[in-house]
């Protein structure tokens, strides 16, 4: 219980970061912000893109946000529960959360316990499909002791209880505004996704999705003296290399977003010396997503789902293992990365205690080996170079998001799997709609009609138990639960599920950490995941924007109401 106790008490430690005193709310004009990922909804319980759950952290709070050195800091709650202040049961299967006395929704409305207590029931109902799911793990229900006090309750002992309504993915809704979206009807809700109410320090004075978001300072937010800036424009779409320049050469943006720009453009445009680029390493992957069900076309509403079947090529793990064998990754890094990106075995790279080295021969590619192992699994070369097995070539369809660095990435693993006889054909999807929670479209990355897509992921916090339990079976995508899910590839096993539960009731970290790699290590090993590169979080700030520091660990724009202009 003692080394518990210290990792609860380590985890909510109060954060040392220090803030700038503001003159008054909206004092520092307007804000320029460039997503080269343009904002789908502003509903970060339907959809799993990064630009999509940023662009709601201006307007939505949690109960407690992650600060830059990945300790907690109290948002609408008052503090964090420990078991030391009572907030953590001693038996581990409850936390209370003392609410804020002085909130109230952006209409002006109280905010009050019962808003918590929706919000866990808007992501847990059966009928709807939530993508914050997994932070809601083993919660058995969700009480309002009275109107500023919630207490939530486990089915089992939780030694890090802090999944629920912590970090920018799982934030309190308003129950008036959505208690007519539950379950089913929560995509059809389209007002309330476009412009939610919120507490956060902005509210949306008109959303265009996949384009624009225009912001204003929110009258009701709970710090008079915050946000600095009276307005935010948040502009999305084109390609990192634009937005990038828009803010280091240009200076037609204040702030961009996940620079991904090949290091020797990067140089030219910091010699204008209109910008910064600030960054920092957290959790983020690039990585390839092997599709284990079968995505033929003629499957019709079956098509990449377990219904449909395994796939015809990529269910064979020796495909699989020499995918991943034939690829060289210091290459990728060194030619789209430079500095900001390492090689990684690993689907979860960091915290240090929990990143495994049992995957570690990815770093050393082996061409060689990997034609020997389809040659044994009897995948031989056709007239064309092109393996083939029983009538089925090994012809992929490989896609991602519009990026050159992407695309120059995905350019170097067509030479690579040429030269082990795969076929590649490569596709890229504006990111707006790779990432965008528009059910209706079949080229998002959550349906994943193809046989390789490659994204970068992370998580809130620095805690793992939530974002391994991405791929338990529960979180595969399907008509049935409206293509939301985090397990892309498909993947179910009963040994995996296991370890994800038995995580979620260990209390010692050193066991938490051995549990995890386990996982990490399952996905790597048989490959329904080929780790590329532990990206580090990039971005760039005008010279003129102050008080921002890179947040790995939670939304980019968690704080940005504390951001001001400086001279």
């Amino acid at each position: 219980m003692r080394k518990l106790k210290t990792l609860i008490m380590a985890t909510a430690a109060a954060s040392t970061f220090a803030t700038a005193a503001l003159a008054e709310r909206g004092s520092d004009g307007n804000l320029n912000i460039a997503y080269w990922q343009a904002v789908s909804i502003l509903n970060p319980y339907l959809s799993g893109g990064t630009k999509d759950i940023e662009a709601s952290s201006l307007i939505l709070d949690p109960l407690a946000n992650y600060r830059p050195d990945g300790s907690m800091e109290p948002a609408l709650a008052t503090e964090i529960p420990t078991i030391e202040n009572g907030g953590v049961s001693e038996d581990l299967r409850s936390i209370t959360w003392k609410l804020r006395d002085d909130v109230v929704w952006s209409d002006g409305t109280p905010f009050t316990a019962a808003d918590v207590v929706f919000s866990a029931n808007y992501c847990l109902d059966p009928e709807g499909g939530c993508n914050a799911a997994s932070n809601f793990a083993d919660v058995e229900s969700v009480e309002a002791l009275d109107d500023h006090t919630v207490k939530i309750n486990f089915a089992v002992a939780k030694p890090f209880p802090y999944g629920p309504f912590v970090g920018a993915t799982a934030p309190v809704i308003q129950e008036a505004q959505f208690k007519e979206c539950m379950g089913a009807k929560a995509p059809e809700c389209t007002e309330a996704n476009f412009g939610p109410i919120g507490t956060g320090p902005f509210v949306v004075d008109e959303f265009r999705a996949n384009d624009v978001v225009t912001y204003k300072a929110n009258d009701n937010y709970r710090d008079p003296a915050q946000p600095a800036f009276a307005t935010v424009v948040l502009k999305g779409g084109g390609d990192s290399a634009a937005t990038t320049r828009s803010v280091l050469e240009t200076g037609e943006f204040d702030y961009a977003w996940n620079v991904q720009v090949e290091p020797e453009v990067l140089d030219q445009m910091m010699a204008a010396g209109k910008g910064e680029i600030i960054s920092a390493f957290g959790t983020s992957v690039e990585r390839l997503m092997v599709q284990l069900t079968n995505p033929d076309p003629s499957l019709g509403d079956k098509r990449a789902t377990v219904e449909g079947g395994p796939h015809p090529f990529l269910s064979d793990i020796n495909v699989r293992k020499a995918l991943s064998m034939a690829i060289d990754r210091e290459i990728l890094v060194e030619v789209g990365y430079g500095p900001n990106g390492q090689v990684t075995c690993n689907v979860l790279p960091a915290p240090e205690i929990y990143a495994s080295t049992a995957n570690d021969a990815c770093k050393t590619q082996d061409v060689e080996g990997a034609k020997a192992l389809l040659d044994e699994a009897g995948w031989v070369p056709g007239s064309d170079g092109v393996r083939e097995k029983d009538g089925v070539r090994l012809s992929i369809l490989y896609q991602t998001s519009t990026n050159s660095v992407r695309q120059g990435t995905q350019a170097l693993i067509k030479q690579m799997w040429q030269e082990i006889g795969v076929e590649t054909e490569l596709r890229n999807i504006d990111a707006g709609v790779f990432f965008g929670g528009d059910q209706s479209s079949p080229d998002t990355f959550q349906k994943f009609f193809a046989d390789i897509e490659m994204y970068t992921n992370n998580f809130d916090g620095t805690d793992p138990e939530a974002y391994m339990g991405n791929w338990v079976c529960s979180e595969i995508p399907s008509p049935s639960n409206q293509w939301i899910g985090n397990n892309m590839p498909r993947y179910c096993s009963e040994e995996y599920n296991a370890l994800s539960a038995e995580m979620g009731k260990t209390a010692s970290i050193e066991k938490r950490s051995e549990l995890a790699k386990k996982m990490n290590d399952m996905l790597m090993q048989e490959y329904v995941i080929i780790p590329l590169i532990h990206r580090g979080r990039v971005s760039a700030a005008s010279n003129t924007l102050g008080n921002v520091v890179l947040n790995p660990w939670d939304s980019e724009l968690a704080f940005a109401e504390e951001w001001t202009r400086v001279e």
